[in-house]
């Protein structure tokens, strides 16, 4: 663009702001937008963080049938789109779903506006036709993939080019999720909700219960460990919800009882303080059967220096070093697995922090919200020929100014002086 916008508007969509990794990540981004001095609108279903979006300073504007794949709705909603690209005079378009990618991508040809596509999912071309209803994922001016993982497949498979393709790995927020942030208060809360005893090692397993997060075989190795280490306590929680209409919750529940765990066994559901929930923990487990695209929950355990314990494909073998920021296993290895956990609760304190301090520094470096955020805004920089990854980078910078210069009692060097 010749002429970029001083004050760009940049537009998501995705089907619903209910808890999620996509929701999560669009949040954090209309919160960069905003602090870039940009404008943040979000087009979806609604749900219930469009409270928290709202707070951030961004507007949202409800579709309701913004998730579906009926063609002729989609075609529906994208004249409705269109409409409030035009309103709003938006400046990009990111979309972070299929269905509503494909709202976008008509809307975004009839108005002329730039396209911007996260592939966030696993997206399997499990039949016939799914490969090219994915492939609207691979067909922005640029392409986001939230880990090598992806975007080695998006190269191979949809044959996206460097020209367009961009990895931003997700990350972890380092303010939320540090140890000297949880207090000990939360802690004690969460031990108690879940009826947990004082001083016993917890395994935690966050996720949503869906077969192939690996719930099950978490299970049969809990077994193999139950019977490998009857003198040593531990208890494990299941933190994460059922879909709804879904069995599968009280199935594990019963398959936990028929092997003997029912006792040491917690099913939490939603956990609304998941810090301190990986405080609470000893091991965090993400034992899931198909490769994570990227698996947010590894980074944010090891930004609470907590040993992680995942299975070896997918994004896994990006965010963990094996025998240094974690341990990984063979996916379905149940005796690896409970050699895994065995190996964990037989550690020394001082090796498992250890363990979880390199998984921490590890985080800081390569996934932060913050770097995640920078990047994306510098892809939104490389088509708009705007400046808001500078811009927001010295809002950022002037606001770690700010909590410094009210901890100490002389006067600090504003960030604006070092940038000038």
């Amino acid at each position: 663009m010749t002429n970029p916008p001083s004050s760009p508007v940049i537009l998501q969509i995705l089907p619903t702001l209910n808890q999620g990794g996509v929701e999560r990540g669009t949040l954090e981004m209309a919160d960069a937008i905003t602090q870039a001095g940009a404008k943040a609108v979000v087009v979806s279903a609604g749900g219930r963080l469009v409270p928290a979006l709202e707070r951030l300073g961004a507007t949202h504007i409800m579709l309701p049938t913004c998730g579906s794949k009926n063609p002729l709705i989609i075609m529906r909603n994208a004249r409705h789109l269109a409409r409030i690209i035009q309103e709003h005079q938006v400046s990009l378009v990111h979309a972070r779903s299929r269905a509503p990618a494909w709202v976008a991508r008509l809307a975004c040809r009839r108005t002329d506006t730039p396209f911007v596509t996260t592939w966030h999912g696993v997206h399997a071309n499990s039949f016939p036709g799914k490969k090219r209803y994915n492939a609207v994922l691979a067909a922005g001016d640029r392409v986001i993939a939230i880990s090598r993982h992806i975007g080695q497949r998006l190269a191979e498979e949809y044959h996206v080019g460097p020209d367009r393709l961009r990895v931003i790995p997700r990350g972890a927020d380092i303010r939320q999720f540090s140890p000297e942030a949880v207090s000990g208060q939360r802690v004690h809360t969460l031990s108690e909700a879940w009826a947990l005893p004082p001083d016993t090692p917890v395994i935690l397993m966050p996720g949503r219960l869906t077969e192939w997060k690996g719930q099950r075989f978490l299970l049969d190795a809990l077994a193999r460990l139950k019977k490998q280490t009857s003198t040593l306590p531990w208890y494990c929680v299941f933190a994460g919800s059922c879909p709804a209409k879904s069995s599968y919750g009280q199935e594990l529940a019963t398959y936990a009882e028929t092997l003997g765990l029912a006792e040491q066994v917690r099913f939490a559901g939603h956990c609304q303080d998941m810090p301190a929930a990986l405080a609470l923990s000893t091991a965090v487990v993400i034992p899931s059967l198909r490769p994570e695209p990227f698996g947010r929950v590894v980074v944010e355990a090891q930004a609470m220096c907590r040993p992680v314990i995942v299975t070896s494909h997918g994004a896994a073998l990006e965010t963990v070093q094996h025998g240094m920021t974690g341990l990984s296993v063979p996916p379905g290895d149940t005796e690896a697995l409970a050699d895994a956990l065995s190996a964990v609760l037989h550690a020394t304190p001082e090796g498992r922090l250890a363990m979880g301090q390199a998984a921490r520094a590890m985080v800081l470096e390569h996934y932060t919200t913050l770097t995640m955020q920078t990047a994306t805004l510098a892809v939104y920089d490389d088509i708009l020929g705007t400046c808001l990854a500078e811009q927001f980078a010295l809002h950022v910078a002037e606001a770690q100014w700010q909590a410094e210069a009210e901890k100490n009692a002389f006067p600090l060097l504003h960030p604006t002086a070092v940038a000038g």
